[in-house]
Protein backbone atom coordinates (compact mmCIF):
# COMPACT_ATOMS: atom_id res chain seq x y z
CA UNK A 1 0.00 0.00 0.00
CA UNK A 2 1.28 3.99 -0.67
CA UNK A 3 0.29 6.56 1.21
CA UNK A 4 -0.17 10.28 0.05
CA UNK A 5 0.20 13.53 2.16
CA UNK A 6 -3.77 14.45 3.25
CA UNK A 7 -3.37 18.26 1.76
CA UNK A 8 -1.00 20.11 3.97
CA UNK A 9 -2.16 18.36 7.15
CA UNK A 10 0.24 16.06 9.47
CA UNK A 11 -1.29 12.96 7.84
CA UNK A 12 -0.47 10.53 5.48
CA UNK A 13 -3.88 8.42 3.95
CA UNK A 14 -3.74 4.92 2.51
CA UNK A 15 -4.05 6.11 -1.34
CA UNK A 16 -6.72 3.26 -1.31
CA UNK A 17 -9.27 4.10 1.86
CA UNK A 18 -12.33 1.86 2.52
CA UNK A 19 -15.61 3.56 1.49
CA UNK A 20 -18.25 2.47 4.26
CA UNK A 21 -21.55 3.48 2.74
CA UNK A 22 -22.49 -0.45 1.58
CA UNK A 23 -21.98 -1.83 4.89
CA UNK A 24 -24.41 0.71 6.63
CA UNK A 25 -27.51 -0.19 3.95
CA UNK A 26 -29.11 0.42 0.45
CA UNK A 27 -26.47 -2.09 -2.11
CA UNK A 28 -28.40 -4.90 -1.04
CA UNK A 29 -28.45 -7.97 1.83
CA UNK A 30 -25.24 -7.39 3.76
CA UNK A 31 -24.29 -9.02 7.29
CA UNK A 32 -22.54 -7.70 10.13
CA UNK A 33 -20.27 -10.72 9.76
CA UNK A 34 -18.81 -9.97 5.83
CA UNK A 35 -18.81 -6.68 7.05
CA UNK A 36 -16.74 -7.02 9.59
CA UNK A 37 -14.08 -9.22 8.30
CA UNK A 38 -14.45 -7.31 5.14
CA UNK A 39 -12.99 -3.74 7.50
CA UNK A 40 -10.28 -6.31 8.85
CA UNK A 41 -9.10 -7.74 5.66
CA UNK A 42 -8.32 -3.86 4.32
CA UNK A 43 -7.08 -2.61 7.25
CA UNK A 44 -4.89 -6.02 7.11
CA UNK A 45 -4.00 -4.23 3.58
CA UNK A 46 -2.39 -1.19 4.81
CA UNK A 47 -5.55 0.71 4.57
CA UNK A 48 -5.67 3.58 7.30
CA UNK A 49 -8.46 5.51 6.04
CA UNK A 50 -11.89 5.02 6.45
CA UNK A 51 -14.60 6.84 5.27
CA UNK A 52 -18.36 6.78 6.41
CA UNK A 53 -21.65 8.56 7.48
CA UNK A 54 -24.37 9.33 9.35
CA UNK A 55 -26.42 7.90 6.74
CA UNK A 56 -24.83 4.65 6.33
CA UNK A 57 -27.66 2.67 7.91
CA UNK A 58 -28.85 5.67 10.13
CA UNK A 59 -25.40 4.82 12.02
CA UNK A 60 -24.97 1.07 11.65
CA UNK A 61 -21.63 1.56 9.36
CA UNK A 62 -20.22 3.78 12.05
CA UNK A 63 -20.97 1.32 14.85
CA UNK A 64 -19.49 -1.58 12.97
CA UNK A 65 -16.64 0.59 12.39
CA UNK A 66 -15.98 1.24 16.26
CA UNK A 67 -16.44 -2.23 16.74
CA UNK A 68 -13.61 -3.31 14.21
CA UNK A 69 -11.09 -0.53 15.85
CA UNK A 70 -12.02 -1.49 19.60
CA UNK A 71 -11.30 -5.54 18.70
CA UNK A 72 -7.91 -4.52 16.70
CA UNK A 73 -7.09 -2.05 19.63
CA UNK A 74 -7.61 -5.00 22.02
CA UNK A 75 -5.76 -7.52 20.33
CA UNK A 76 -2.22 -5.03 20.72
CA UNK A 77 -2.65 -4.09 17.30
CA UNK A 78 -0.42 -0.68 17.25
CA UNK A 79 -2.05 1.43 13.92
CA UNK A 80 -3.35 4.68 13.43
CA UNK A 81 -6.80 4.07 11.68
CA UNK A 82 -8.14 7.96 10.11
CA UNK A 83 -11.85 7.65 9.92
CA UNK A 84 -13.89 10.27 8.17
CA UNK A 85 -17.36 10.37 8.65
CA UNK A 86 -20.32 13.07 7.40
CA UNK A 87 -23.66 15.00 8.85
CA UNK A 88 -26.30 15.65 7.09
CA UNK A 89 -28.12 18.85 7.19
CA UNK A 90 -31.27 18.87 9.17
CA UNK A 91 -34.20 17.45 7.57
CA UNK A 92 -35.80 19.13 4.45
CA UNK A 93 -35.14 19.32 0.46
CA UNK A 94 -32.34 17.27 -0.50
CA UNK A 95 -29.93 18.87 -1.68
CA UNK A 96 -30.58 22.47 -0.27
CA UNK A 97 -32.09 24.50 -2.80
CA UNK A 98 -30.79 28.28 -2.90
CA UNK A 99 -33.76 29.49 -0.77
CA UNK A 100 -32.78 27.28 2.60
CA UNK A 101 -31.08 29.03 5.16
CA UNK A 102 -27.67 27.61 6.64
CA UNK A 103 -28.73 28.28 10.12
CA UNK A 104 -31.82 26.25 10.14
CA UNK A 105 -30.02 23.40 7.88
CA UNK A 106 -26.75 23.19 9.61
CA UNK A 107 -27.29 25.11 12.79
CA UNK A 108 -25.33 25.19 16.19
CA UNK A 109 -27.62 23.10 18.32
CA UNK A 110 -28.47 20.37 15.15
CA UNK A 111 -24.43 20.45 14.74
CA UNK A 112 -23.63 19.72 18.28
CA UNK A 113 -26.36 17.27 19.05
CA UNK A 114 -25.04 15.25 15.72
CA UNK A 115 -21.57 15.46 16.35
CA UNK A 116 -22.28 13.90 20.26
CA UNK A 117 -24.20 11.22 18.00
CA UNK A 118 -21.56 10.25 15.82
CA UNK A 119 -18.63 10.02 18.69
CA UNK A 120 -20.93 7.95 20.41
CA UNK A 121 -21.10 5.65 17.89
CA UNK A 122 -17.67 5.50 16.85
CA UNK A 123 -16.72 5.37 20.28
CA UNK A 124 -13.91 8.34 20.18
CA UNK A 125 -14.03 11.59 22.18
CA UNK A 126 -12.92 12.98 19.13
CA UNK A 127 -13.75 13.15 15.25
CA UNK A 128 -10.89 12.49 13.03
CA UNK A 129 -12.76 14.43 10.11
CA UNK A 130 -16.28 16.29 10.24
CA UNK A 131 -17.39 16.58 6.68
CA UNK A 132 -20.95 18.24 5.93
CA UNK A 133 -22.41 15.91 3.39
CA UNK A 134 -23.78 18.51 0.80
CA UNK A 135 -23.40 22.13 0.42
CA UNK A 136 -25.41 24.64 -1.32
CA UNK A 137 -23.57 27.58 -3.38
CA UNK A 138 -26.28 30.02 -1.84
CA UNK A 139 -24.56 29.76 1.45
CA UNK A 140 -20.84 30.94 0.41
CA UNK A 141 -21.03 34.14 1.60
CA UNK A 142 -21.70 33.07 5.32
CA UNK A 143 -20.74 29.92 5.69
CA UNK A 144 -21.96 29.72 9.13
CA UNK A 145 -22.16 26.30 9.36
CA UNK A 146 -17.98 26.23 9.31
CA UNK A 147 -17.52 28.80 11.53
CA UNK A 148 -19.68 26.39 13.74
CA UNK A 149 -17.45 23.43 13.61
CA UNK A 150 -14.24 25.88 13.77
CA UNK A 151 -15.80 26.62 17.43
CA UNK A 152 -16.05 22.43 17.78
CA UNK A 153 -12.85 21.83 16.48
CA UNK A 154 -11.19 24.61 18.89
CA UNK A 155 -13.52 22.57 21.50
CA UNK A 156 -11.11 19.09 21.05
CA UNK A 157 -14.50 17.28 19.51
CA UNK A 158 -12.74 17.37 15.95
CA UNK A 159 -9.68 17.47 14.31
CA UNK A 160 -10.14 18.13 10.16
CA UNK A 161 -13.28 20.16 9.09
CA UNK A 162 -14.41 19.00 5.54
CA UNK A 163 -17.18 19.02 2.72
CA UNK A 164 -19.16 16.49 0.63
CA UNK A 165 -19.73 17.78 -2.40
CA UNK A 166 -23.28 18.17 -3.76
CA UNK A 167 -22.62 16.19 -7.41
CA UNK A 168 -24.98 18.84 -9.39
CA UNK A 169 -22.56 21.90 -8.60
CA UNK A 170 -19.09 20.17 -7.18
CA UNK A 171 -17.57 23.63 -8.02
CA UNK A 172 -19.14 25.51 -5.58
CA UNK A 173 -17.11 24.60 -3.08
CA UNK A 174 -13.96 26.36 -4.65
CA UNK A 175 -14.70 29.42 -2.87
CA UNK A 176 -14.63 27.38 0.75
CA UNK A 177 -11.24 26.14 -0.19
CA UNK A 178 -10.19 29.40 -1.32
CA UNK A 179 -11.41 30.81 2.07
CA UNK A 180 -9.77 28.53 4.03
CA UNK A 181 -13.17 27.50 5.33
CA UNK A 182 -12.20 23.65 4.99
CA UNK A 183 -9.71 21.24 5.55
CA UNK A 184 -10.44 18.50 2.76
CA UNK A 185 -13.51 18.04 0.18
CA UNK A 186 -14.66 14.87 -0.94
CA UNK A 187 -15.60 14.93 -4.73
CA UNK A 188 -16.86 12.78 -7.80
CA UNK A 189 -14.27 12.28 -9.99
CA UNK A 190 -13.96 9.34 -12.17
CA UNK A 191 -13.54 8.17 -15.98
CA UNK A 192 -16.96 9.58 -16.60
CA UNK A 193 -16.75 12.41 -14.51
CA UNK A 194 -13.55 14.69 -15.26
CA UNK A 195 -14.79 17.87 -14.73
CA UNK A 196 -13.11 18.17 -11.59
CA UNK A 197 -9.63 17.95 -13.08
CA UNK A 198 -10.70 21.47 -14.91
CA UNK A 199 -9.84 23.72 -11.67
CA UNK A 200 -11.35 22.14 -8.25
CA UNK A 201 -8.31 19.56 -8.00
CA UNK A 202 -5.68 22.38 -8.84
CA UNK A 203 -7.32 24.73 -6.27
CA UNK A 204 -7.24 21.90 -3.58
CA UNK A 205 -3.78 21.52 -4.21
CA UNK A 206 -3.06 25.45 -4.08
CA UNK A 207 -4.54 25.86 -0.78
CA UNK A 208 -3.27 22.40 0.82
CA UNK A 209 -6.78 20.55 0.69
CA UNK A 210 -7.01 16.69 1.19
CA UNK A 211 -8.75 15.18 -1.76
CA UNK A 212 -11.10 12.25 -1.04
CA UNK A 213 -12.41 10.78 -4.75
CA UNK A 214 -15.58 8.92 -4.30
CA UNK A 215 -17.87 6.74 -7.10
CA UNK A 216 -14.66 5.98 -8.80
CA UNK A 217 -16.29 3.57 -10.11
CA UNK A 218 -19.34 5.31 -11.30
CA UNK A 219 -21.46 2.97 -8.36
CA UNK A 220 -20.34 -0.31 -10.12
CA UNK A 221 -20.58 0.53 -13.96
CA UNK A 222 -16.96 0.97 -14.19
CA UNK A 223 -16.08 -2.60 -12.90
CA UNK A 224 -16.96 -4.25 -15.89
CA UNK A 225 -18.86 -6.30 -13.87
CA UNK A 226 -22.70 -5.05 -15.24
CA UNK A 227 -24.41 -6.07 -18.57
CA UNK A 228 -27.81 -3.71 -19.95
CA UNK A 229 -29.78 -6.86 -18.62
CA UNK A 230 -28.71 -6.10 -14.83
CA UNK A 231 -30.51 -5.01 -12.50
CA UNK A 232 -31.43 -4.72 -8.76
CA UNK A 233 -33.69 -4.91 -5.65
CA UNK A 234 -36.31 -1.70 -5.38
CA UNK A 235 -34.17 -1.11 -1.82
CA UNK A 236 -31.04 -0.79 -3.45
CA UNK A 237 -29.97 2.40 -4.15
CA UNK A 238 -28.66 1.38 -7.90
CA UNK A 239 -32.17 0.53 -8.56
CA UNK A 240 -32.38 4.44 -8.82
CA UNK A 241 -29.19 5.48 -9.85
CA UNK A 242 -29.35 3.14 -12.77
CA UNK A 243 -33.32 3.82 -13.81
CA UNK A 244 -35.05 3.85 -17.36
CA UNK A 245 -31.78 3.79 -19.80
CA UNK A 246 -29.06 4.77 -18.10
CA UNK A 247 -27.63 1.07 -17.59
CA UNK A 248 -27.91 0.53 -21.08
CA UNK A 249 -25.98 3.82 -22.17
CA UNK A 250 -23.58 3.10 -18.98
CA UNK A 251 -22.68 0.03 -19.93
CA UNK A 252 -21.85 1.27 -23.50
CA UNK A 253 -19.67 3.64 -22.13
CA UNK A 254 -18.17 1.19 -19.76
CA UNK A 255 -16.80 -1.28 -22.64
CA UNK A 256 -16.08 1.60 -24.54
CA UNK A 257 -13.38 2.30 -22.28
CA UNK A 258 -12.54 -1.38 -22.00
CA UNK A 259 -11.80 -1.17 -25.72
CA UNK A 260 -8.79 0.87 -24.79
CA UNK A 261 -7.71 -0.84 -22.41
CA UNK A 262 -7.16 -3.48 -24.65
CA UNK A 263 -3.39 -5.12 -24.78
CA UNK A 264 -2.91 -2.35 -21.36
CA UNK A 265 -2.80 -5.02 -18.75
CA UNK A 266 -5.15 -3.18 -16.31
CA UNK A 267 -8.97 -4.66 -16.16
CA UNK A 268 -11.73 -1.97 -16.11
CA UNK A 269 -11.68 -1.82 -12.30
CA UNK A 270 -7.80 -1.51 -12.77
CA UNK A 271 -8.33 1.23 -14.54
CA UNK A 272 -10.74 3.11 -12.84
CA UNK A 273 -8.90 3.47 -9.81
CA UNK A 274 -5.73 4.26 -11.57
CA UNK A 275 -6.81 6.96 -13.72
CA UNK A 276 -8.00 8.71 -10.27
CA UNK A 277 -4.61 8.48 -8.58
CA UNK A 278 -2.86 9.67 -11.35
CA UNK A 279 -3.60 13.02 -10.41
CA UNK A 280 -1.41 14.29 -7.61
CA UNK A 281 -4.37 16.14 -5.96
CA UNK A 282 -5.75 13.31 -5.05
CA UNK A 283 -5.03 11.81 -1.60
CA UNK A 284 -7.13 8.48 -1.32
CA UNK A 285 -10.23 7.17 -3.04
CA UNK A 286 -12.68 5.75 -1.51
CA UNK A 287 -14.39 2.55 -2.88
CA UNK A 288 -16.88 0.54 -1.33
CA UNK A 289 -16.09 -3.07 -0.10
CA UNK A 290 -18.81 -5.34 0.82
CA UNK A 291 -16.95 -8.88 0.52
CA UNK A 292 -13.04 -10.20 1.78
CA UNK A 293 -12.69 -10.67 -1.86
CA UNK A 294 -13.58 -6.74 -2.95
CA UNK A 295 -11.11 -5.96 -0.28
CA UNK A 296 -7.97 -7.87 -1.43
CA UNK A 297 -8.80 -6.56 -4.97
CA UNK A 298 -8.92 -2.92 -4.65
CA UNK A 299 -6.17 -2.82 -2.09
CA UNK A 300 -3.87 -5.11 -4.48
CA UNK A 301 -4.33 -1.68 -7.09
CA UNK A 302 -2.28 -0.08 -4.91
CA UNK A 303 1.07 -1.77 -5.84
CA UNK A 304 0.32 -1.59 -9.03
CA UNK A 305 2.89 0.42 -11.87
CA UNK A 306 1.26 4.42 -12.52
CA UNK A 307 -0.88 4.45 -15.13
CA UNK A 308 1.02 5.80 -18.53
CA UNK A 309 0.70 9.48 -19.76
CA UNK A 310 -0.18 7.88 -23.18
CA UNK A 311 -3.37 6.43 -21.50
CA UNK A 312 -4.54 8.69 -18.98
CA UNK A 313 -4.80 11.21 -22.12
CA UNK A 314 -5.98 8.97 -24.18
CA UNK A 315 -9.04 7.91 -21.54
CA UNK A 316 -9.35 11.83 -21.07
CA UNK A 317 -11.43 10.72 -24.16
CA UNK A 318 -14.05 8.97 -21.80
CA UNK A 319 -15.03 12.47 -20.13
CA UNK A 320 -19.09 12.00 -20.53
CA UNK A 321 -20.96 15.57 -20.35
CA UNK A 322 -24.20 13.54 -19.56
CA UNK A 323 -25.35 16.39 -16.95
CA UNK A 324 -26.99 15.44 -13.52
CA UNK A 325 -27.79 11.66 -13.62
CA UNK A 326 -31.01 12.33 -11.03
CA UNK A 327 -32.42 15.41 -13.17
CA UNK A 328 -32.97 13.40 -16.43
CA UNK A 329 -30.80 12.07 -19.41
Amino acid sequence: MKYRPFGKHKFSSSEIGFGAWAIGGSWGTQSDTDSLATLHTALNCGVNFIDTAAGYGDGRSERLIGQVLRERAAAGKNEAIFVATKTPPADGIWPPSPYCKAEERYSEKYLRENVATRLANLGTSKLDLLQLHTWTRAWNRNPTPFKILRQLQKEGLLGLIGVSTPEFDQNSVIDLMRGGWVDSVQVIYNIFDQEPAAELLDVAQDCGVGIIVRVAFDEGALTGKFTPETTFAPDDFRAKYFEGDRMTRAVAHAEAVRSDLAGTGYTLAHAALKFVLAHPAVSTVIPGMRTVAQAEANCSVSDLPAMPGSLLKKLHAHNWRRGVWYGGK
